[in-house]
């Protein structure tokens, strides 16, 4: 991994989604239970906002420098955090494991998406959850066509981050069920504020 994408971009990322956030985290990770597992846990973000009802997350991101600044909240947090891995493309946990998993602002970024969703398919319990909440593709055709056009570059310069990816379709892609979504935009170019956000199960 690069110097900018291991030190410097979980830095700038752990800023830009920083507290004006904290009241979307806090919705995506109420209803989580048991044992929990986090898919691009970069700064660590989402710790505070654990509900006590978690008993152990298992934490995986690929910038490794990121543990650095996640420190501070997982040594605050009283639910146990352990790092599993590097790649949410290759998951190092037995089938139906995780009762619940949890992605925020994550699928955008890697690389096989539907192998990672398969993944997450394959690692929860049935019966068990997809947490999200994710920026993607947006229904405005000329909004998605600037994200189409832009991505290749924004890319290049935010971690491999894809500004038109359709979450919702690749979710129920993997066999996962959407139960719950809401799609909005936030403020700002619509290119980077379409979200998608809901919960999907293991049926």
């Amino acid at each position: 991994m690069r110097f900018y994408d291991d030190v410097v971009l979980p830095r700038l990322v752990d800023v830009a989604l920083g507290k004006p956030f904290d009241a979307i985290r806090a919705e995506v990770a109420s209803g989580l239970s048991g044992n929990v597992l986090e898919v691009g846990f970069g700064s660590g973000r989402n710790v505070p906002h654990y509900p006590a009802a978690v008993t152990a997350v298992r934490a995986v991101d690929p910038a490794t420098a990121a543990r650095k600044i996640a420190a501070r909240r997982v040594a605050a947090s009283p639910i146990p955090v352990e790092y599993i891995g590097l790649d949410g493309q290759d998951l190092p946990l037995d089938d139906q494991s995780m009762d619940s998993v949890l992605v925020t602002w994550t699928l955008c970024t890697i690389p096989d998406v539907d192998r990672a969703l398969l993944e997450v398919r394959r690692v929860l319990r049935p019966g068990g959850s997809l947490h999200f909440v994710e920026h993607g593709r947006s229904a405005d055709r000329r909004v998605a066509a600037w994200q189409d056009r832009l991505t290749p570059i924004w890319g290049k310069v935010a971690g491999g981050c894809h500004l038109n990816r359709p979450i919702a379709e690749l979710i129920e892609t993997s066999g996962l069920v959407i139960s719950e979504l809401n799609t909005y935009q936030t403020p700002g170019p619509g290119t980077f504020g379409s979200f998608y956000q809901g919960i999907a199960a293991k049926r």
